[in-house]
């Protein structure tokens, strides 16, 4: 594995909002799981934090890991078994935090993201040249079901700028959402 990156993925399912904007704990998918890592291993991160509280979940978590990185599924498919080492189970945001703060002298900066337009939100382009501080970690926190909390927004230190599309539909999957705004933030293309 590469050295650690100054960038680290939280896919959340603790506390979100379902369709009635009630918080509550989503499932953990297992597509989430495999494409998500898959997607930050290509782009360089070295953690992909998914973050719940059901121990049920992080025991299912930890059951389909295992089978990539130690079972049959390592030796039949070793580019899975990359991707997912860089899985880490937390119960919370703050100790998905906590565990990146570990590697850094510098805080943690999170920074939310969601479908919604919001004030004062950081570009794509303006991130990125964050991203060159080397020293500086940052969080990127995605939220499952329909979307992240308002607390948390409101606990982040920057948010990102929705992903625009042609019309005014914008209900993109999680793992969609993910991969656009890393190939946004770290493919190298400064035109966008």
């Amino acid at each position: 594995m590469t050295a650690t990156c100054n960038l680290a993925l939280a896919l959340v399912h603790y506390p979100v909002y379902n369709k009635h904007r009630e918080v509550v704990t989503t499932a953990v998918t297992n597509l989430d799981i495999h494409d998500i890592a898959r997607a930050a291993r290509t782009f360089g991160l070295t953690r992909y934090y998914l973050v719940t509280p059901s121990g049920e979940q992080q025991t299912m978590i930890r059951r389909i890991v295992h089978h990539w990185q130690d079972g049959w599924g390592a030796s039949y498919n070793p580019d899975r078994r990359e991707a997912l080492g860089i899985i880490r189970i937390v119960s919370s945001l703050e100790e998905a935090s906590s565990d990146l703060q570990q590697d850094f002298s510098a805080p943690v900066i999170t920074v939310a993201t969601g479908a919604r337009q919001r004030a004062d939100t950081v570009s794509f382009t303006e991130l990125r040249r964050q991203l060159q501080q080397p020293d500086t970690p940052r969080l990127l926190t995605f939220g499952t079901g329909w979307g992240l909390t308002d607390a948390l927004f409101e606990q982040a230190d920057a948010i990102l700028e929705p992903i625009r599309g042609a019309g005014s539909y914008n209900h993109l999957s999680v793992r969609s959402a993910v991969a656009i705004m890393l190939d946004r933030l770290l493919s190298g293309e400064n035109d966008r």
